[in-house]
């Protein structure tokens, strides 16, 4: 449904929460809570980012647990049309970002410009959904970077550097219900840097999508960001998927914030 039709029918059907459904609420106190908790490093609970050479593991922060009324958050806000909720998970990751923006300058090496890269979505996505999601969460890391910063002189902007490569687009198959080996199978090979903006040599990268499961989509795009000559320090989510071990309470590693 193009975008114009589903802000008439905004206008028109009843507002419900995004997380319990109730009436007249974008999101109810109680369902927006949840993304208002501790920001976590959660890079650990993903084994897909793990690397196979021995380099050191790059940091992940997540506002939220995947679970429960914060997938149903992310899910309406990605998949049916919940515009509305825009604002609301620009604001988690501004409070991801308040909580990493230390840890993340000390990773960014003198007069290098950073640039926040959207994880891209595939072309059959664009058309259900009629537009990128991801891309309104990275502008508004990279604007809120950018505030922090000004002070230290760094050069922060948002870059749509990244895409899905026609073979993939044609081959690869819907990442639900995949394991983390088959993940990371299905999507090898899959992302490419768009030759019109690709990530700048010397510039640092921070990758920004909505959701961690087994770190195989981040992992793709961070090989692409490599393969390009670009430098990743970091990703950073809306949400991840809690470790087995855990439970969605119980954080790998909190973060405080600065």
């Amino acid at each position: 449904m193009p975008r114009a039709l589903r802000d008439l029918a905004r206008a028109v059907v009843p507002l419900s929460c995004a997380g319990c459904g109730a009436f007249d609420v974008t999101l109810c106190e109680p369902c927006g809570s949840l993304l208002r908790g501790p920001v976590r490093r959660v890079e650990h609970d993903a084994p897909r980012l793990d690397p196979v050479d021995g380099s050191p593991l790059w940091p992940v922060w997540a506002t939220a647990a995947y679970s429960g009324t914060v997938r149903g958050v992310v899910v309406g806000w990605k998949d049916r049309g919940r515009t509305d909720l825009d604002g609301v998970l620009a604001t988690a990751v501004r409070r991801t970002v308040d909580a990493a923006s230390v840890d993340l300058l000390r990773s960014v090496p003198p007069g290098a410009a950073v640039q926040v890269v959207p994880v891209p979505s595939t072309r059959a996505s664009r058309r259900r959904r009629g537009r990128e999601p991801v891309r309104t969460l990275a502008r508004e890391v990279a604007e809120h970077l950018a505030d922090r910063w000004a002070s230290r002189g760094v050069e922060v902007r948002a870059v749509d550097a990244l895409e899905h490569a026609p073979r993939a687009a044609r081959g690869a198959r819907d990442q639900v219900g995949l394991g983390a080996r088959a993940r990371g199978r299905n999507l090898s090979g899959s992302v490419r840097t768009r030759r019109r903006t690709r990530p700048d040599t010397g510039a640092v990268t921070v990758l920004v999508d909505d959701v961690l499961t087994t770190g195989a989509t981040l992992a793709e795009c961070a090989r692409a960001v490599r393969v390009a000559g670009g430098t990743l320090v970091a990703g950073i989510v809306v949400a991840a998927t809690p470790a087995p071990d855990t439970t969605a309470g119980s954080p790998s590693r909190l973060c405080a914030d600065p």
